[in-house]
């Protein structure tokens, strides 16, 4: 279900059910010459695509702007970077309001910056906002001294569960460590990140263009395949399978 799409009730009943809400983190980066720009946030979306013909998620709106920062290139039209405390501060008022709104099961899914798993500046965003947001939501609601407090003695049996309001937002990658092992590889608009648009969104690759492409991290797309895009499809939804509950 696409939250845009939805009416009240139907969103209230998913909240109430603790159906999956989840917001595809992206970004707006250069990726060569073959890529869209949105490659990082159409990658997510994509994947989530295919999971929502399975089982029930609700898929609120891309965060299309992130932290793309000028690792990758200087600045230059179609790459978009925005400064890390302002990106924290945007996903915390959104996450805030949804969980004030009473959902109690959402997730952040961002693809940039996740190689190995890794906390980069995009992924700490996203867990900074999501723990802050926590701990502003138990004081509110328990007062200060919260965890302390005789009322809160259950803390260790209920980690993890749903009752656990540290369980209420998570940051998950697209793709876990261990998935990103059994695809064969990562990489930054490279033959794997190449080969999984092509799984996902097929018409915004033009391999017909690698030849324009100069920097190193770019050469081996033209090894990309639609076959080898599948089967990535395949390790991530074996992934977030596990891991959205």
């Amino acid at each position: 279900m696409q939250l845009t799409e939805m009416f009240y009730d139907q969103i209230v009943d998913a909240a109430n059910r603790r159906v999956p809400f989840i917001i595809p983190i992206g970004t707006l980066e250069y990726h060569a010459h073959h890529l869209s720009c949105g490659t990082d946030t159409l990658v997510v979306t994509g994947c989530l695509r295919e999971l929502e013909k399975e089982r029930e998620i609700v898929i609120c709106p891309p965060i299309w702007y992130g932290v793309a920062s000028y690792a990758v290139c200087d600045a230059r039209p179609g790459h978009v970077h925005v400064d890390e405390d302002a990106y924290t501060a945007y996903l915390y008022a959104i996450v805030k309001s949804m969980v004030a709104g009473g959902i109690r099961n959402l997730y952040l899914i961002p693809h940039h910056q996740t190689e190995e798993q890794a906390l980069m500046p995009m992924t700490i965003a996203c867990h900074k906002a999501a723990k802050k947001v926590t701990m502003e939501y138990m004081e509110e609601t328990y007062g200060k001294g919260w965890w302390g407090s005789d009322a809160y003695a259950n803390y260790y049996e209920a980690l993890g569960s749903n009752d656990d309001p540290f369980s209420y937002v998570k940051v998950l990658p697209l793709i876990s460590a261990e998935a990103q092992h059994r695809c064969g590889g990562f990489d930054h608009a490279g033959k794997w990140e190449t080969s999984l648009m092509l799984g996902t969104w097929p018409e915004l690759v033009d391999l017909t263009r690698c030849g324009q492409n100069r920097e190193w991290f770019s050469q081996s797309a033209v090894e990309a395949t639609p076959a080898l895009g599948q089967h990535m499809l395949a390790c991530t939804l074996d992934w977030l399978r596990s891991a959205i509950v």
